[in-house]
């Protein structure tokens, strides 16, 4: 028995000296991604952005709010590896890096990603546009205007013109990122127990909770589950 974990050992550290040795090395706080706008999450873990000096714009690639001004168009321009120049739609961007920081997109906003691993966390801006009838003759003593009231009931022909109005509200919510497929879910307790399944022992160990504790412990078993599980990624 000592010696299987003795080769699972040596098998584990040759994976892992294997994974370094090929340019991709263990994620820690110090790891920055490369500095550049991700089409999709699969650039994301070849850390391979598209590179300020490829996007076409008037801003300075210097400027500290080089992204804030490039990624205020529904549009962006760049050249792809054939020096031909590509479009692509804002909407279409999952997110871009800034020295060296995650951001994801969600909906029109960039979120940071504070916290990066196999399964990542972060606080996310929406924008939710809400749409609700009025009724013109509905005043603020509750009740109908009787000449309009009058016709409504007695009057088949009649119709009460209803009005739309539509108001937006802005929202933070919390996310989880699974790492290993690109999945962005609400930080709640299904979401998390779906993100777990890698590591089936610590999803035991975190289904088998009372419920109260699954809530208050979903950010410790987040952690718990980067640390068993470090991700690799390209330098």
């Amino acid at each position: 028995m000592r010696f299987i974990f003795v080769l699972l050992g040596m098998m584990v550290a040759m994976l892992v000296a294997a994974q370094e040795s090929g340019n991709m090395v263990k994620y820690t706080h110090d790891f920055k991604f490369k500095e550049g706008i991700y089409m999709n999450f699969e650039q994301v873990r070849a850390n391979e952005p598209i590179p300020k000096y490829k996007i076409l714009t008037n801003a300075d690639y210097h400027d500290p709010e080089f992204f804030d001004k490039v990624l205020n168009r529904d549009q962006i321009y760049y050249f792809d590896d054939d020096a031909v120049r590509q479009e692509i739609q804002l909407s279409d961007i999952w997110g871009y890096s800034r020295n060296g920081v995650l951001y994801i997109r969600l909906g029109a906003e960039f979120n940071r990603v504070t916290i990066v691993g196999g399964i990542c966390h972060f606080v996310g801006t929406v924008t939710i546009t809400d749409t609700r009838y009025v009724d013109p003759y509905y005043n603020r003593y509750n009740y109908y205007n009787y000449y309009n009231y009058y016709n409504s009931y007695y009057n088949p022909y009649y119709s009460n013109p209803m009005r739309t109005q539509t108001y937006s509200r802005t929202e933070m919510n919390q996310y989880i990122l699974d790492f290993e497929t690109g999945k962005v879910m609400e930080y709640e307790v299904e979401s998390l127990e779906i993100a777990l399944m890698r590591d089936p022992e610590l999803h035991d160990e975190y289904v088998n909770l009372r419920s109260k504790d699954k809530n208050k412990l979903k950010f410790l078993y987040i952690r718990k589950f980067n640390d068993r599980n470090p991700i690799y990624l390209p330098e």
